[in-house]
């Protein structure tokens, strides 16, 4: 077990959902080289299995004299840590473990009790090298339909003429365009079935970026499905069994099923023949999960119903209901047998339409709109083609559910004659040249570098190879020279960070073009390229946020640094694996959400483990000098650094990588953080006054008169797409250039006399850049809001089905205040802007999630493409504002359909300063810290169906761009901050969210108000 993976690769995760389905006594981790590699993959295990943990460790590496290099007293001291932080019931020693280890490990285990599991919720999940699992808050799952004989030619001749490695490449093509799972079908006559099936398999599983995604296996003969569970490592599907030959035979096939640990997919058939009314299709899913379930044992998380899509707009009249009949049935299944999962292949609808592929696409598009809607949750598509749904053309979209509807009787006849109409169109821009153009080649690009101008990059470029000998000639020349001059003018305030980004994207064209040239000149020499130093840079896990790192990254690639970024939400054993193997020098850690702060931690006690000594850099919106010195720098035995901004980040790697400044600059970063430490100690002996108390004076008011204003409808409503145009007039433009570090306050920043004219063009820029998104339909604008009957309870809101107010349907857990601050004798909770129960008013609470960042991935994408780094955080921060505007257009629409903001006449100034009635916090924010409270929030918003809007483990929104929240409506609801809380609110809070103390802990860890 070796860098996260078994040896046949599978994550832990993977590893275990394979071997769940056994009923085992525990699992374990054995060998590796030592028990300090094992750390994460044993923390790992222990947060997502039942079972009992076991870890055996080898003593080490062997060394070349043929023994292993740790002592007893070395591996028990590391055990210590594991069984201290609750992760293991079984210990022992593997390869190089010696009597006296196993003494020495006996001896320190008997000072902790063993681990206690609580079950991990019962969820859909499935595995191939990694784990696929179906949340209720996840998005619709896709399974890529290309390798399929049946249903594509290409795949089907690449198989018949045994051409492998091609038919390997779709399944790759599928996995690169997003699908979750890969559905292999290689039923035709002219194939042995059970052969093919066998070899494309084990071919497969030798290929990594394939093999990561889980299998299903799809045949209409058992035997070949059979050949297939024996090919597939991790937790593959089943596609298909059903009741046509009879239940006897259907009862072997699911206990051969379960018995490989598969899920399975079962067709809406039986004895009587395919089901094609609904009142069948559920009938037969009802006796099959009877069957399944009783005789089986299978649990009903593993098993997918196919109700049968079947083509419509065929001419053939008892087809026409098909589609509609597959929706209603649908919904009945998920009403009557919530835990399974749906499924079905949505090509089958369009079979009428082949050759047409636009029209099949909206028609797939379509069904899947409306399918998802009714609770089919995956379906088997070519994950390349899917359209979206709010930009098919409005006349053809009628049409095609004018068919699927079956809403009137010329529907066929209506969307074939509009068929043979739809077209696609291309659009192309051009770029005019200016009089710099007669410059020298090295003024050209000097000028190229200081304005920003990418249009002839590598024209001039290539005019400058027959100037200078060697390529890196140009990069440590006219370049460096051009880049030199933006730093330094960004270091004198003479220029900003808009431009520095504008000035890295012209360098990074440049020495993209260059870059074949001195590989090529390097490898005939002899040498290698030196930069000023190697820094990594990743978002951590669980985080998606990274605008903030992109323009850091920028700003050190000008300064000369060789930047190594990995993304988001990178794993901490990934981070130290990558800064070992590159050699960096620095490390800068990013985060946006509180989560993240504690991830941190764990990165910086990990470092400190794996004895690596390189500075670490900590930036993010969350993250401040003193969390990082309480936190994260007593973590790490080097030089832990906060990185208030951008500008800041390049001063401070020359500092820290500078042998003259290094020892000064670390000596001062300590004491600074020493400071900060005895400023925390000194706040921590403020008073926080007793729960009880806290409860004791909340705020109240008089409810027998308080003004309740009753919404116009109770229940979500979808906003498929908002026009980004409404939305526009909402943007709030302070914090757009605040990311930019240009300080003001909009409009006034315009005018300043320092950054107005930067700001002028970032603005115009920015504007530009949105007229060419509303034009292209680039950003896709979702959401979802509803509006609940609600009572509070003590500290909890509830939230009720209906106005009878009996069946409750969740929960808002909010936190009290306890920081007792001169003269305060209130001490608030989200909850006590709700009407008590006792109250004997009903009152009401609205939620809300929405995103305007569908499509933002693949807008940056292009601009990554071309080095275009300028254009690319600029999307992002677009997608951000238009998220936050939307956020804005949707509270002042509910505040119309809630009865009290129909009067409203606000300016876009007063909807900054909040100037109407009513709050909206957000999880995460100090009103409610808690992060975790997004997860009923999606579950009662549906919002990974409504929205595409999920939630990372660590409770980040995707899309990036998405704000989500919670609206109260009593006039006198404010904002505030929890701030600290005691031991015993977080344990209230545990027992009331059916949560771990310690797991509140770790999510409340800035909040409390004593060492956990």
């Amino acid at each position: 077990f070796e860098g996260g993976r078994t040896l046949s690769a599978q994550t832990v995760e993977a590893c275990w959902t394979s071997l769940e389905h056994v009923d085992l006594i525990s699992a374990g981790i054995n060998c590796a080289l030592g028990p300090e590699k094992l750390r994460t993959h044993v923390a790992d295990l222990a947060s997502i299995t039942p079972r009992f943990v076991s870890c055996y460790p080898n003593a080490g590496l062997p060394n070349a004299l043929g023994g292993f290099d740790e002592t007893p007293e070395m591996m028990a001291s590391v055990l210590e840590e594991f069984a201290r932080a609750g992760w293991l019931n079984i210990v022992g020693g593997c390869c190089g473990t010696t009597p006296a280890h196993i003494r020495a490990i006996a001896d320190v285990m008997r000072r902790y009790p063993p681990r206690r599991a609580d079950p991990p919720p019962r969820r859909s999940r499935y595995s191939g090298l990694e784990m696929l699992e179906l949340r209720p808050e996840s998005s619709f799952t896709v399974v890529g339909e290309r390798t399929n004989v049946t249903g594509s030619r290409a795949f089907a001749r690449l198989i018949r003429e045994e051409r492998y490695e091609e038919a390997l490449g779709v399944a790759r093509q599928q996995v690169e365009n997003g699908a979750n799972i890969i559905d292999v079908n290689v039923d035709e006559g002219m194939l042995d079935g059970v052969a093919v099936m066998t070899k494309f398999l084990t071919l497969l599983s030798s290929e990594p970026e394939i093999a990561k995604v889980p299998i299903m296996i799809d045949s209409s003969r058992f035997e070949v499905l059979e050949a297939g569970l024996k090919c597939v490592q991790g937790k593959g599907i089943v596609n298909s069994i059903s009741l046509k030959e009879g239940e006897r035979s259907f009862l072997e096939q699911a206990r051969t099923v379960r018995r490989y640990g598969a899920a399975v997919v079962v067709m809406a058939f039986d004895e009587e023949g395919q089901a094609t009314d609904v009142e069948r299709r559920v009938a037969i899913c009802r006796r099959a999960y009877r069957l399944l379930t009783e005789e089986v044992g299978f649990p009903p998380e593993d098993i997918i119903f196919d109700p049968n899509i079947l083509t419509v707009a065929t001419g053939i009249e008892e087809h026409n209901a098909y589609a509609k009949n597959f929706l209603e049935a649908t919904r009945l299944i998920k009403q009557e047998m919530p835990a399974v999962k749906v499924s079905g292949g949505v090509s089958n609808i369009s079979f009428s339409f082949r050759g047409n592929d636009p029209v099949r696409e909206a028609m797939h598009a379509c069904f899947l709109y409306h399918a998802i809607r009714a609770g089919m949750e995956m379906g088997i598509v070519n994950a390349g083609q899917l359209a979206v749904y709010e930009e098919i053309e409005p006349g053809l979209r009628e049409r095609i559910e004018d068919v699927l509807f079956d809403r009137r009787p010329d529907a066929t006849e209506r969307l074939v004659e509009l068929a043979e109409t739809v077209k696609r169109r291309d659009a192309t821009e051009v770029a005019a040249a200016d009089t710099w153009r007669s410059l020298g080649v090295e003024e050209r690009l000097a000028h190229a570098l200081i304005k920003g101008i990418t249009d002839h990059v590598e024209e001039d470029v290539e005019a400058a190879r027959g100037e200078y000998a060697t390529s890196l000639e140009i990069i440590e020349g006219p370049l460096m020279r051009g880049m030199q001059t933006v730093g330094d003018l960004f270091g004198e305030g003479k220029m900003f960070l808009p431009q520095v980004v504008k000035s890295a994207r012209v360098m990074k064209r440049a020495v993209n073009h260059l870059l074949p040239y001195m590989e090529a000149e390097r490898a005939a020499a002899g040498t290698e390229h030196q930069s000023r130093g190697k820094v990594l840079m990743a978002t951590v896990k669980g985080d998606v946020h990274d605008i903030g790192k992109n323009i850091v990254g920028v700003v050190l690639g000008c300064n000369g640094y060789e930047v190594i970024d990995l993304g988001v939400m990178v794993p901490c054993n990934k981070i130290i694996e990558e800064a070992m193997r590159h050699e960096v020098d620095v490390v800068g850690l990013s985060g946006l959400i509180t989560p993240s702060l504690e991830e941190m931690v764990q990165v910086a006690q990990e470092f400190d483990h794996a004895k690596l000594a390189m500075p670490i850099l900590i930036g993010g919106a969350t993250t401040s000098a003193r969390h990082t010195a309480v936190k994260i720098a007593p973590k790490y035995a080097h030089d832990v650094v906060h990185v208030s901004d951008a500008s800041r980040a390049a001063g401070v790697v020359e500092r820290l990588l500078n042998p003259a400044s290094r020892e000064d600059f670390s000596r001062a970063n300590r004491a600074a953080q020493a400071r900060d430490v005895e400023h925390f100690k000194a706040r921590q002996t403020t008073k926080l006054v007793p729960y009880a108390q806290a409860c004791a004076k909340r705020w109240t008011t008089d409810w027998a008169a308080a003004p309740i204003d009753t919404p116009e409808f109770l229940g979500t409503r979808v906003l498929d797409r908002v026009p980004l145009t409404e939305l526009i007039p909402y943007i709030d433009w302070s914090p757009f250039f605040l990311s930019w570090e240009l300080r003001g306050k909009f409009p006034a920043i315009l005018e300043d006399a320092v950054v107005g004219e930067e700001a002028r063009k970032l603005h115009g820029d920015a504007l530009t850049m949105l007229d060419r998104i509303v034009r292209d339909d680039a950003l896709v604008a979702r959401g979802v809001y509803g509006f609940f009957a609600a009572n509070s309870e003590g500290d909890d809101i509830v939230l009720f089905a209906d106005e009878g107010r009996t069946a409750e349907i969740g929960r808002v857990h909010t936190l009290r205040q306890q920081w007792e601050r001169k003269g305060q004798d209130v001490f608030h909770a989200l909850a006590d802007f709700v009407a008590p129960r006792e109250s004997g008013r009903g009152d009401y609470i609205g939620a809300f999630a929405c995103t305007a960042g569908h499509g933002c991935d693949e807008l940056c994408r292009m601009y990554d493409r071309d080095h275009d780094d300028y254009s690319s955080i600029l999307a992002k921060a677009l997608a951000d504002r238009l998220a936050e505007a939307f956020a804005e257009w949707l509270h002042a629409k509910v505040r119309r359909e809630w009865g009290f903001g129909r009067q409203e006449n606000l300016t876009p100034e007063d909807l900054v300063e909040e100037k109407y009635r009513g709050i909206r916090p957000a999880p995460g924010y100090p009103a409610c810290p808690d992060h975790t409270e997004k997860r009923s929030l999606f579950t009662w918003l549906d919002a990974g169906n409504a929205a595409g809007m999920t939630l990372t483990e660590s409770c980040a929104m995707l899309p990036a761009a998405s704000v989500s929240g919670l609206y109260f409506a009593h006039p006198e609801s404010r904002y505030f901050a929890v701030d600290r809380i005691t031991r015993e609110q977080v344990e209230s809070y545990a027992l009331r969210k059916g949560m771990p103390v310690s797991e509140v802990e770790r999510w409340l860890a800035p909040n409390l108000g004593y060492d956990a």
